[in-house]
């Protein structure tokens, strides 16, 4: 993509949001850019889901700013996707699925079905094209809620836990597909909890804790070795509180 309408640094500047007199983010500051992979990593209860969903523009903050470089409008609303933990499938078939984006962007009819096969195939779901999409396993599902999210080729895709609660075999087919979606060209902005999974995908790290950004790396720095006692006794398995 040019980097003339790239949508790309996503700048954060002091995020913060409360509700019901709790503060969830604590006055978060940092860019995101165009080059890695961004993990959000933290305990339950960091942050994380909250963070990712304040960048995708779901919830506005309390206090604080949040601008993209492409401006706030609709371009930059087209040019991001999010898939949720839970991914929300329509009661239609994988290939309808992934066939509605197209419509809802104006896709011409005759171009759509070269993008529906390309992106299943990218999945690994050509086999089950024409099943239900809510009759697949819980990794397939989520890997058709991705590539469902990819077919429009957002600059910047944000996941929230895509593997959460899957066994090894369907984590590692999607960490390969979120691969191969990153080196596409989309940038990946991703929650886990999963220290082996942020090994394996992250470039950066980003270290919640209480709703704050306690330090933000490179993996291989942050993983070797942390700067606050918090992200160390985080990654020796220790409780946090």
């Amino acid at each position: 993509m040019a980097e003339a309408t790239s949508i790309l640094p996503l700048r954060l500047t002091s995020v913060t949001l409360q509700a019901r007199g709790q503060t969830l983010i604590d006055g978060i500051s940092a860019d995101l850019q165009a080059a890695g992979r961004s993990l959000i990593l933290g305990p339950n209860g960091a942050g994380k889901s909250l963070l990712l969903r304040l960048c995708h523009g779901l919830l506005r903050p309390t206090a604080g700013r949040i601008d993209w470089a492409g401006g706030n409008g609709e371009r930059v609303r087209r040019r991001q996707a999010m898939v949720f933990q839970d991914p929300v499938l329509l009661r239609r078939s994988a290939a309808a699925n992934i066939r509605y984006p197209l419509h809802l962007r104006g896709i011409p009819r005759g171009e759509r079905q070269a993008a529906v096969d390309e992106a299943l195939a990218h999945a690994g779901l050509g086999a089950v094209a024409d099943r239900p999409a809510r009759v697949l396993s819980g990794g397939e599902q989520q890997r058709l809620a991705i590539a469902r999210a990819w077919v429009t080729r957002p600059e910047v895709l944000f996941l929230d836990e895509p593997t959460s609660n899957l066994d090894p075999a369907a984590t590692r087919a999607i960490e390969e597909l979120i691969l191969a979606v990153a080196r596409a060209g989309t940038k990946i902005v991703m929650t886990t909890h999963d220290l082996g999974q942020a090994r394996r995908l992250a470039d950066e790290i980003l270290f919640l804790h209480h709703g704050r950004l306690l330090e933000r790396t490179a993996a291989a720095d942050f993983f070797a070795a942390p700067r606050t006692a918090e992200a160390a006794a985080f990654l020796k398995g220790d409780l946090l509180c």
